[in-house]
C-alpha cells in the first residue's frame, strides 16, 4: 500500500468488498496498524515513567514525592482537554498529519521532561505529552478500524490496545531499572528515541485518511447523552482512578512497607508488566465469554488485591503475588472496555474515542492527585486504600447500574 492513497470515512467504506477499494487491502494495512500500537505504547510509556522514577525524580529537583506524582495529574489534565476537543480542532485535516503531528510532540516533550530544570519546566513537559497522549489515543482506534476488513476489526482493536499492555510491561521495570543505571533524566531522553522510531514508521506506512465528516447532533458532548453511557462512563472512571492510585505510588510503597532494594523493585515491577500482558493477551477469551462479566469480576478481584496489599504488604512474597494478580487483572479492563465502547458506540467512533480517552484521563488525574495529598498525609498506605474503595464502587455500578445491552461473543 502506498502513503499517499486515499482512505475515506468508515460509513463510506463497504468492508466487505474492500478490495475494490485501492486504499484498503484485502487482507488490511496490518503494518501500519501495528505503527499505531507502537505509539501508543511509546506515548503511554512516557506517560508512566514518572512512578517508576518517584523517588529520585523527587529528590533531584527537591520536591516530595507527592508533588512529583502530580506530574501524572498535568499530563492527564492535557490529555483529557486534548481528547475532548481533537475531532474539532482537527475537523478536515487528514488524519495522518494529526497523528505524524502528536508524534512530533511526544519526542519534543521526551526531551525536555529529560532537561528540566525544575517542576514549572518539568511540568509544562508533561502538558505537551498529555496533549499527544489524548489526541493519538483517541483516534487510533477509529483510524485502526479503517485499515482493516470488517471481519479484522476486533483483531485490529486487540492490536492497538496491546501497545497499552506493552506499556505497562516495559514502563515500570524498565524506568526503576534504567534509572539506577544512567539516571532518570536518560531514561526520558530514550524515550524521544521512541518517538522518533513511531514518526518515522508512521511516515512510510500510513495512508492518507479524510476526517469523519460530521454527522447530526455529533460530537463528544452528544454520545455522552446517550442512554447507559453516563453510568458506564462512571464506572470506567472509579476503575481506572483506582490503578492509577496504585500504580503512581507503587514504588514507595514497595520502599518503605515491603523494604525492597532497587533489583527486587525492578523485578516486581517487571512482574507487574509481563502479568497485565497475560492478562491482555486473554482478555478476549473473556470476551467471548461475557462482557459483562469480565467487566464486572476485574474490579471485584482489584478490590480484594487492595486489601491483601494492607493486610500483608510487608511481605514480600505476599506483596509479589497480589501485585501479578492486580497487573493480570487490570490487563482485561482497557480491552473490555474498549469493547463495550465499540459495540454500542461504534457508530461515532472518534467522537466515542475521544470521550472514553478523556474518562480514562479524568480517572488518572484524580487518582493521581488523591493519592499523592494522602500520601503525603498518611503515608504509603493511604493510596492502596483509596484505590481498593474505588474498586468497590466500581463493582457495585456494574453490577446493578451498567447497561450492557449488547453482549454477544466478540467475532473471531
Amino acid at each position: 500500500m502506498t502513503t499517499t492513497a486515499e482512505l475515506r470515512p468508515p460509513d463510506e467504506i463497504d468492508h466487505a468488498n474492500s478490495a475494490s477499494i485501492g486504499s484498503v487491502e484485502p487482507t488490511g494495512n496490518w503494518s501500519a496498524v501495528v505503527s499505531l500500537a507502537f505509539t501508543v505504547a511509546a506515548i503511554l510509556i512516557a506517560e508512566l515513567l514518572p512512578p517508576s522514577m518517584l523517588t529520585p525524580l523527587a529528590r533531584d529537583l527537591g520536591i516530595t514525592e507527592g508533588v512529583a506524582g502530580q506530574t501524572i495529574s498535568a499530563t492527564a489534565i492535557a490529555a483529557m482537554l486534548a481528547s475532548l476537543g481533537i475531532t474539532r480542532v482537527t475537523r478536515g485535516v487528514d488524519r495522518r498529519l494529526v497523528l505524524l503531528a502528536f508524534s512530533l510532540l511526544l519526542i519534543v516533550s521526551s526531551v525536555m521532561t529529560g532537561l528540566a530544570a525544575g517542576l514549572a519546566s518539568l511540568m509544562f513537559a508533561r502538558i505537551l505529552l498529555g496533549i499527544a497522549l489524548g489526541g493519538f489515543w483517541a483516534l487510533a482506534a477509529s483510524l485502526a478500524m479503517r485499515l482493516v476488513p470488517k471481519a479484522s476489526i476486533p483483531r485490529a482493536l486487540s492490536i492497538v490496545f496491546g501497545g497499552v499492555s506493552v506499556a505497562m510491561v516495559a514502563a515500570a521495570p524498565l524506568g526503576s531499572f534504567l534509572s539506577n543505571l544512567i539516571g532518570w533524566r536518560c531514561v526520558f531522553i530514550a524515550a524521544a528515541g521512541l518517538g522518533v522510531v513511531g514518526l518515522l514508521w508512521q511516515l512510510l506506512v500510513l495512508p492518507k485518511m479524510s476526517a469523519e465528516p460530521p454527522k447530526e447532533s455529533s460530537g463528544v458532548w452528544a454520545v455522552a447523552r446517550r442512554p447507559g453511557v453516563f453510568a458506564a462512563m462512571l464506572a470506567m472512571f472509579c476503575v481506572f482512578a483506582a490503578n492509577m492510585s496504585f500504580f503512581t505510588y507503587m514504588r514507595p510503597f514497595y520502599e518503605t512497607v515491603t523494604r525492597l532494594d532497587v533489583r527486587a523493585l525492578s523485578g516486581v515491577l517487571l512482574c507487574f508488566g509481563l502479568a497485565n500482558c497475560v492478562g491482555t493477551s486473554l482478555s478476549h477469551w473473556a470476551l467471548k465469554r461475557s462482557l459483562t462479566v469480565t467487566l464486572l469480576m476485574a474490579p471485584f478481584v482489584l478490590a480484594f488485591a487492595a486489601a491483601g496489599l494492607v493486610l500483608a504488604g510487608s511481605v514480600a512474597s505476599a506483596t509479589t503475588a497480589l501485585t501479578a494478580v492486580w497487573g493480570f487483572v487490570f490487563g482485561t479492563v482497557p480491552v473490555g472496555w474498549s469493547t463495550w465502547v465499540t459495540r454500542n458506540l461504534g457508530d461515532d467512533a472518534e467522537n466515542a474515542g475521544g470521550l472514553q480517552v478523556a474518562v480514562i484521563q479524568l480517572a488518572n488525574t484524580a487518582g493521581a492527585a488523591v493519592g499523592g495529598v494522602i500520601f503525603d498525609f498518611r503515608g504509603p498506605y493511604g493510596p492502596i486504600v483509596i484505590a481498593g474503595v474505588l474498586m468497590v464502587a466500581a463493582t457495585l455500578m456494574i453490577a446493578f447500574w451498567v447497561r450492557a445491552p449488547i453482549d454477544t461473543a466478540v467475532p473471531q
